[in-house]
């Protein structure tokens, strides 16, 4: 394996995209006159230019040139229940009906609140908001005035929405609250830090699974970990579920017997709809009540009634619990072909990951935390990425791979055989397994 080589393929793998997407670039170089990069979500762009998706139905996606693929990245998570389920637009058309902004309390607020609240267990009172990344922001507020500290613990590799990302340290452009970063999956360093900074920690946030990071799930001991410490230090735990509540029928800290604080939601519960959640302890929620709390929490479209009605549509007719549990059972299905495959043929690739969520990566042994992914090469994920589109398949750049309820069988099938016939053609490229 050359440098040279790689950046051979990956130029030859530009050219092919460029020469067979010709209306997508119009589109590109039109839109970047008016948004910088004709961009405004970072995650979406790629070199040499992004495709412009035109339309969706069900898991299959039409780009402007009129390509069809099918949908293995499902809007980053949000988009479980695929384009345009029917059960979802009758739902909203029909609260539509009744106005789209009603400047009060609604009628359907309060059941999708309800339902939630009997879904995840550990949720005795929820507030709306209109991302995960506020979800999560308020959920921190909510910590720093009930223990009236202002310290947040945090971890490396840790994404909790556009303002609040890290890697060793918070990103460029994530929120200046009081951080401690402590490294993701390290039980003893997170004791060890939780008790020293004890007075001062106000909030330790988690994701249960590192989603934007590679997948990476959280080890039952670490997590079991920052519940016995938070609870030690009088600190509130926040599990930030916006993507890993999907991964089970009661979501994933329930699944794995850790009653969190306060929990963050977001992406899919919505029905495909701008959502997003916070919510856990009544005596914590109370601090938002505007009969006696001393919280305001605003927000224009927080309850705006096409996404109550069609995360109500989505919860009860769709993506039950029972669909949950299937769906991720689909998931470690697949992840484990996926996985035995790269292992048959002798490659240092791996799909990590839980239920419906995985991510490829071309290193062997353990991928306990996003260091453990600082030597892949990512030049061969763009390569990945490219050999997919030409099988008609659109994922990530990053090699996230999500599943949605409408992908059938032979789609995912057709994925597998796209993954072997990339090992295949790129044999030479790719580092081998010891």
């Amino acid at each position: 394996m050359t440098h040279a080589a790689i950046d051979q393929a990956l130029a030859d793998a530009y050219r092919r995209f460029t020469d067979a997407n010709p209306a997508s670039q119009r589109q590109f170089e039109a839109q970047a006159r008016y948004m910088p990069g004709a961009n405004s979500r970072s995650v979406l762009f790629y070199a040499p230019f992004p495709l412009t998706i035109a339309r969706g139905e069900g898991a299959a996606l039409w780009d402007a040139d009129g390509h069809r693929y099918a949908d293995f990245i499902a809007e980053y998570t949000a988009g479980v229940y695929g384009h345009s389920a029917p059960e979802i637009r009758d739902a909203v058309i029909e609260a539509m009906q009744g106005g789209i902004n009603l400047t009060g309390h609604n009628l359907l607020e309060g059941r999708l609140a309800r339902l939630i609240c009997e879904r995840f267990p550990q949720i005795e009172q929820l507030r709306f908001t209109n991302s995960g990344t506020e979800a999560n922001l308020m959920a921190l507020t909510a910590a720093l005035h009930f223990t009236g500290r202002r310290k947040i613990v945090v971890f490396s590799g840790g994404y909790h929405g556009g303002v609040l990302g890290f890697g060793a340290k918070p990103s460029p452009t994530t929120v200046p609250f009081d951080f401690l970063v402590l490294p993701y999956n390290d039980a003893q360093s997170a004791r060890a830090q939780i008790e020293r900074h004890g007075p001062e920690i106000a909030a330790v946030l988690v994701e249960p699974m590192q989603g934007a990071s590679g997948c990476i799930p959280g080890q039952p001991d670490f997590l079991q970990a920052l519940r016995e410490s938070a609870t030690q230090v009088g600190a509130l735990l926040v599990f930030d579920e916006v993507m890993t509540s999907r991964l089970a029928p009661h979501g994933l800290a329930n699944k794995l017997g850790i009653r969190s604080d306060l929990t963050t939601l977001g992406k899919y519960i919505g029905g495909g709809m701008s959502f997003g959640a916070f919510g856990g302890r009544a005596d914590v929620m109370a601090l938002f009540d505007p009969r006696t709390g001393p919280l305001a929490h605003s927000g224009t479209f927080n309850n705006n009634v096409m996404t109550m009605a069609a995360g109500y549509a989505g919860l009860t007719k769709l993506f039950t619990p029972e669909a949950a549990g299937a769906l991720a059972e689909k998931g470690e299905a697949l992840r484990a072909r996926l996985n035995a495959l790269c292992a048959n043929e002798g490659v240092a690739m791996q799909f990590t990951g839980i239920g419906s969520l995985m991510n490829a990566h071309f290193v062997q042994g353990d991928v306990r935390s996003s260091e453990d992914l600082a030597a892949v090469d990512g030049r061969l994920r763009q390569l990945l990425f490219f050999h997919l589109l030409n099988e008609g398949i659109y994922s990530s750049p990053r090699g996230f791979v999500v599943l949605s309820l409408p992908l059938t069988d032979a789609e995912i099938d057709r994925y597998v055989a796209a993954i072997g016939s990339f090992i295949g053609g790129h044999a030479a490229l790719l580092p081998r397994a010891d």
